[in-house]
């Protein structure tokens, strides 16, 4: 029989993240994970210099033997119309792959590994938790992404009643003969939204990789948007050849849409197991590292006492870091325009360079506008 203080269902950079901060504070944490790393997940990865700074990431160690693809701008558009170009002349996001960056953030956390284990069952034994019927913990944190068996167990909902946002995308080293018939800049990322402003596809080149993939509120037309899309980078030249493997599929809740409980006597979620991507743009990264952060100082300052109110004011630390659950008012708007009305604004603000950066960039994908967390 094992034990520990915090078992963190989950080696994300969620989970690593906030057995990182734990094991600074003297907490002795173990991350379960059923997948040994590295590991290949599906996502565009990029991360932006608040990331950095709240994780304390030196890029020059970062990069050798890792991508590390500086971000300087990005175009957007409507899919099929003007494109919109914002150059900042500086660094405002890396590119980088997941199976590197999620293996890097777990091997330096400090904790306490166990890979290629899955998680199978949790009771209460003695006020705290028996997970696997081998691990004792007083506290479990659940960091296992959209489908995290604690949030499962033990969160009060179920999927299907949740609106998630589903996503197909693919990675890929192109060889040379590919490299030289791709138009996508590594250093400036395309975003192409959907003409009913319910999802977009990207292309990202990070040096060597692409990314290319596209996510939707609406599940039941995601393939057909996908074809399009892939039909679409090939016919404008994005491409000029055929993707070599299927895209790969993932779920995500959008912050405010999520009904699960995410704090209760001894657990806490995080991450996408609790629902935190930005609303306008599906970026988890960042909320998945600041909520194991802020996770981490929950279960610090409860010194011990992990049940009751002690666990329960980290929902308030979400709400305060993310804000109130309410609607954004480019969302509201839209609420009183019929379809057609939706797509001509959203195209003639798509092609306005001020909205474009200051708006979409600035607000909605690189929040530059939050400070990074306390380090």
């Amino acid at each position: 029989m094992d034990s520990c203080g915090v078992l963190i269902v989950g080696g994300g950079p969620a989970g690593s993240s906030c057995a990182r901060r734990l094991r600074k504070a003297g907490i002795d944490s173990i991350i379960l994970d059923r997948c040994n790393f590295p590991r290949h997940k599906v996502c565009g990865g990029w991360i932006t210099p608040a990331v950095v700074e709240e994780l304390e990431i030196d890029l020059e160690d970062y990069a050798r033997g890792r991508v590390l693809q500086p971000i300087t701008g990005f175009r957007t558009s409507m899919m099929g119309h003007a494109e919109t170009d914002s150059v900042y002349g500086r660094a405002i996001s890396y590119g980088i792959r997941r199976l590197e960056f999620d293996d890097y953030l777990m091997h330096r956390s400090g904790a306490r590994l166990m890979l290629g284990t899955p998680f199978r069952t949790m009771e209460r034994v003695n006020g705290g938790w028996r997970i696997n019927g081998e691990i004792d913990a007083q506290v479990v944190v659940g960091a296992g992404g959209h489908f995290c068996p604690v949030a499962k167990q033990l969160s009060g909902s179920t999927r299907q009643a949740e609106p998630a946002v589903v996503a197909q995308e693919v990675e890929f080293e192109m060889s040379p003969e590919q490299r030289a018939r791709c138009s996508i800049r590594g250093e400036v990322p395309e975003l192409y939204f959907c003409a009913d402003m319910k999802g977009y596809g990207w292309c990202f080149r990070k040096g060597d990789f692409l990314n290319i993939g596209l996510g939707r509120q609406d599940q039941h037309q995601l393939s057909r948007h996908v074809s399009e899309f892939a039909g679409f980078l090939r016919s404008t030249g994005k491409i000029g050849f055929d993707l070599p493997s299927p895209m790969l599929g993932h779920a995500y809740l959008l912050y405010g849409e999520s009904k699960r409980r995410v704090a209760g006597d001894g657990f806490l979620l995080i991450g996408d197991a609790a629902g935190l991507a930005y609303a306008q743009s599906g970026e988890g990264i960042r909320p998945a590292i600041e909520s194991g952060l802020l996770a981490a100082d929950t279960l610090i300052a409860a010194n011990g006492d992990y049940i009751g109110d002690r666990l329960n004011s980290y929902q308030e630390a979400l709400a305060q870091r993310f804000g109130g659950v309410q609607t954004d008012w480019c969302s509201r708007i839209a609420g009183y325009l019929p379809a057609q009305g939706v797509q001509s604004l959203a195209r003639m603000l798509l092609e306005t360079r001020w909205f474009s950066r200051h708006i979409v960039l600035d607000r909605w994908f690189l929040h530059s506008h939050l400070p990074a967390l306390p380090a």
